[in-house]
């Protein structure tokens, strides 16, 4: 078996990846390891060969850099713009993971842990792969990765169990947003009682709802949006519940009958977004009613339903629903491109070039106090480029985004050839600790760890008046962990749970990639 393990070490890696998915999927009560689970096959495999452990650098290297890269392209928009409303909860979230830095420092030697180990096991119980891969190059021993694998299950079940008792909790939020659980964009013909601009209608200005088929004088046709309502005029409204009945109160009354239904004038569709030149264009920028006499309505985005306002900019990949004259289809399916087979490909000169910025960036080394030098490496360098890129969307004629599936796609491979990867080559040394006291007192020390930036986010969150769901979604993010992101988010029903999370996983794990340098400089 080890003969035919180290003979071909490309065939090996994939077998663990395999395995690991295996195990990956395998529920161990409301744990499930997930892409870790190709870790633990890793070790299992490089303990059986463990020459294969010197083969594996480069693609250590690899898969971290394209995983971080994607994280940053996806988080950039959001980690922006949520800094501006949420930065106390982030800054409170890295003030604990500090904070759990500094107990790494002070109860890893108390427990007889090696600064390696330590350093390890504080990545691990915070489950971050890119901190893992700092302290292995800054180290060069296998130690990080004991120390990884030690405290990676320990962080998912504490995070898991103090999510438990935060996230379905009710206490006063005056300084979030409320909830838009439990609804979904909806559209409703509403009859016209009384002459108003189409602008007055209520949530038009704020853009929390949108018009699209207008019915005159037996004619159906598309609205504009500077349009004069006249009584007897039949117009389809849509948004949010709520914003919905809002306006159709305030214009007249609902109609069982709903116009869209009757496409023989105006159609409804969806529309590809496949050309580039529409990437990161706003909604208004694509003046769909002077163009086509057409108006987008919502945008689906992965798994996401959006309502079309003017300000959303546009992705490649997206869907968008267009209400439009029939007239106009195959002028419409040439604007937007409309093509599968276009989305699913990989823009390599865009992904090449953001690969190398960050590479280079990773590359810079600082010099510190004592004669040390610090560098971001293959960890953090792509990430901070990626989500500076994912920000500005496109420069010129390069557009940086990547389609949500294409992106999750390479961060999927990404993380399993990393984790893989670090198995195999701390197989070895993980078998003399984990059945040890070592083993235990590295146990011990991860749950300590994950119980202060747990403890320290919690508390933040009820004391800065955000909800619990906002909350436990910022502890999932500080974690960087989607099984406890995914166990929030099956307890309750909440947008902001997903909302805290993605605020703050990318500053997190900067910040936790910066700590390990810290720790092992003190």
């Amino acid at each position: 078996m080890e003969e035919l393990l180290t003979s071909s070490p490309l065939m090996t890696l994939f077998l663990v990846v395999a395995l690991g998915g295996i195990l990956g999927i395998i529920p161990f009560g409301k744990l499930k390891f997930g892409a870790a689970g190709a870790l633990f096959v890793g070790l299992f495999i490089g303990n059986i060969a463990p020459e294969l452990g010197e083969s594996m650098a480069l693609v250590q290297s690899l898969g971290l850099a394209l995983f971080v890269y994607m994280v940053g392209l996806s988080a950039g928009q959001t980690f922006f713009h949520d800094l501006k409303k949420h930065y106390k909860i982030m800054f409170a979230a890295v003030g604990a993971i500090a904070l759990a830095a500094v107990a790494t420092v002070v109860v890893g030697p108390l427990f007889g842990l090696t600064p390696e180990l330590s350093v390890g096991v504080f990545a691990g119980s915070l489950t971050n792969t890119p901190g893992l891969a700092a302290a292995t190059a800054v180290t060069g021993t296998a130690e990080p990765g004991v120390g990884y694998s030690l405290g990676y299950p320990m962080g998912v079940f504490v995070g898991i169990v103090a999510v438990s008792l935060i996230v379905s909790r009710r206490w006063p939020e005056p300084n979030d947003t409320p909830s838009y659980a439990g609804q979904s964009l909806t559209a409703v013909t509403a009859v016209v009682e009384n002459s108003l601009p189409v602008r007055q209608i209520p949530g038009w200005q704020e853009q929390l709802v949108r018009a699209s088929y207008l019915y005159r004088n037996g004619r159906t046709r598309v609205v504009s949006p500077g349009e004069e309502l006249e009584p007897e005029d039949q117009i389809v409204i849509v948004g949010m519940d709520n914003d919905v009945k809002q306006a159709v109160d305030a214009i007249g009354h609902a109609q069982p009958e709903h116009l869209a239904d009757d496409r023989s004038r105006v159609d409804f569709r969806a529309f590809i977004i496949s050309d580039k030149d529409l990437a990161g264009q706003t909604v208004a920028e694509l003046n769909m009613p002077g163009r086509f006499g057409a108006v987008i309505t919502r945008i689906h985005r992965g798994d996401f339903e959006l309502l079309a306002s003017d300000f959303e900019r546009l992705e490649i990949g997206d869907r968008v629903m267009v209400a439009f004259p029939r007239s106009e289809h195959q002028n419409l399916e040439k604007f937007f491109g409309n093509s599968e087979r276009t989305v699913s490909q990989v823009d390599a000169v865009a992904l090449g070039l953001g690969m190398v910025l960050g590479l280079l960036l990773g590359m810079v080394e600082v010099s510190l106090p004592g004669g040390g030098t610090f560098s971001l490496g293959s960890a953090a360098g792509p990430l901070i480029v990626g989500m500076i890129l994912g920000y500005l969307r496109r420069t010129g004629p390069l557009v940086w985004q990547l389609p949500m599936a294409a992106n999750e796609t390479i961060r999927q491979l990404g993380l399993l050839l990393f984790l893989a990867a670090v198995g195999i080559a701390s197989g070895p040394a993980f078998v003399d600790t984990a059945f040890s006291m070592t083993g235990l007192r590295a146990l011990a020390v991860g749950a300590i760890i994950a119980i202060i930036v747990l403890a320290v986010i919690a508390v933040a969150g009820r004391l800065l008046g955000v909800s619990a769901q906002r909350t436990a979604g910022t502890m999932a993010g500080a974690f960087g962990q989607p099984a406890i992101l995914s166990y929030a988010q099956a307890k309750e029903n909440d947008e902001r749970i997903e909302s805290g999370y993605a605020s703050v996983f990318a500053l997190a794990m900067i910040i936790k990639i910066l700590l390990v340098y810290v720790i092992l400089a003190v």
